[in-house]
């Protein structure tokens, strides 16, 4: 059983090690239970006890948890990353070129709220590209459901607010 663990270990953190950007729970999770590795709750197991050991950070917003591999991460990888065969790594090459653009985009439009210091609550909507903020909108709402609702119409109608906001303003 502990050998089956590390495996699962190694192959979380050869994920975020090939990955261009941190990974979400979901993300891991779609790729090790796909490929039926292993279930859920051990997932879940692993990935708390890598976040423990260090060898991952973790964030989160309100609708994600996002994985990045530490430096001790890669350091263990490189110890032990011949523990994981040929073919898991091709696998894990093919998952992570799949879905570049839907890694990719979920991390570069995100919206996450919280209560507001004074009244109400503040809905927190940005669109990211590599390293530069393309446009970042803190918007002050009433109610918490209003702050879900701006938060959830957000991934869609971001490009066309940004549209918006830029052909009015130049």
């Amino acid at each position: 059983m502990a050998d089956t663990q590390t495996l699962y270990k190694l192959i979380v953190l050869k994920m975020l090690d090939q990955a261009d950007a941190p990974l979400s729970n979901s993300q891991i999770s779609e790729f090790i239970l796909g490929k039926e590795y292993t279930n859920y709750f051990t997932l879940q197991q692993i990935l708390s006890e890598l976040d423990e050991s260090g060898l991952v950070t973790v964030s989160s917003t309100r609708n994600a948890s996002l994985y990045r591999i530490t430096d001790s991460g890669r350091d263990t990888l490189e110890y032990f990353g011949d523990k994981i065969s040929d073919t898991i790594r091709q696998e894990i090459r093919s998952y992570l070129k799949e879905k570049e653009v839907e890694i990719r985009d979920s991390l570069s439009t995100t919206a996450d709220y919280f209560p507001s210091a004074h009244s109400g609550y503040l809905a927190r909507c940005q669109v990211r590209e590599q390293d530069s903020t393309l446009i970042d909108l803190t918007l002050s709402v009433p109610s918490e459901e209003q702050a879900q609702a701006v938060c959830a119409h957000w991934k869609e109608k971001s490009q066309e607010i940004y549209a918006y906001v830029m052909q009015n303003l130049l």
